[in-house]
């Protein structure tokens, strides 16, 4: 299905986004998803898929750990990168949540804030809607999710920083629906714009888009470590459904 050019398309597919992102910890992203793959009590006969993958750092750490792997994304370039990687457990491919799945699986991985890129909270649910037609039975859907009130306590508004010569200003807000970003790129004498911007989801939304989409949230986690949720200190929201 074709849908509209959003933001993140244009913002994913720069060399600019992935300069800005480059200090993510990694060692924290693997010592998340080893964690997750111990709660699920996955085999290495399972097949994950990791939507949206970027250029498949974790992916391929997934991969690394014996299980078989789909990485997906609705960026050219980043599966472009991605498939330089590629072997008989694990595979790249070009793909928009919004559309449904034609495959199913064993366990879907929606991680580090990745979902709610959208205009309207319809979609959530279609969105989820699409990953439950795509779990095999008793399969699983993870959902890792920025926990709203520990972000409203410790908005920064104003940023600055340089890497590699590059020149980054960001003002963060964030308005009744929306977590937004705005970033403006100075590269030599080049500058550019762009924007982030992530519904301001809580646990009572995703509740929701859950029933809609006939998915039932069966745990919920507040930390990369897999502690309980607490609405008032947890870094995240993770939540696991069937």
């Amino acid at each position: 299905m074709k849908h509209k050019t959003e933001w993140f398309q244009d913002w994913f597919n720069t060399t600019y986004y992935h300069l800005l992102y480059d200090y993510r910890n990694e060692e924290e992203a693997e010592y998340f998803m080893s964690n997750l793959l111990k709660f699920l009590n996955l085999t290495a006969s399972d097949t994950i898929l990791d939507l949206p993958c970027g250029r498949g750092r974790h992916s391929l750490f997934l991969n690394a750990q014996g299980h078989r792997v789909v990485g997906a994304d609705i960026s050219e370039n980043s599966i472009a990168h991605a498939r330089h990687f590629e072997n008989q457990s694990l595979r790249f491919m070009i793909h928009d949540m919004r559309d449904p799945l034609k495959e199913q699986y064993n366990a879907i991985f929606n991680l580090f804030t990745s979902f709610g890129y959208f205009e309207n909270e319809e979609t959530n649910a279609k969105v989820l809607k699409n990953f439950r037609q795509g779990l095999q039975k008793n399969g699983h859907v993870v959902i890792d999710f920025l926990n709203l009130a520990k972000v409203r306590a410790e908005l920064v508004p104003n940023q600055e920083l340089i890497k590699q010569g590059v020149e980054y200003k960001i003002k963060k807000r964030i308005t009744e629906k929306f977590i937004i970003k705005d970033i403006e790129v100075t590269d030599g004498d080049n500058k550019y714009n762009f924007q982030e911007k992530v519904q301001a989801l809580n646990l009572e939304k995703f509740e929701r888009y859950s029933r809609e989409a006939g998915l039932k949230i069966v745990k919920i986690f507040g930390d990369y470590s897999l502690n309980d949720f607490d609405p008032h200190i947890s870094d995240r929201l993770i939540l696991v459904m069937q």
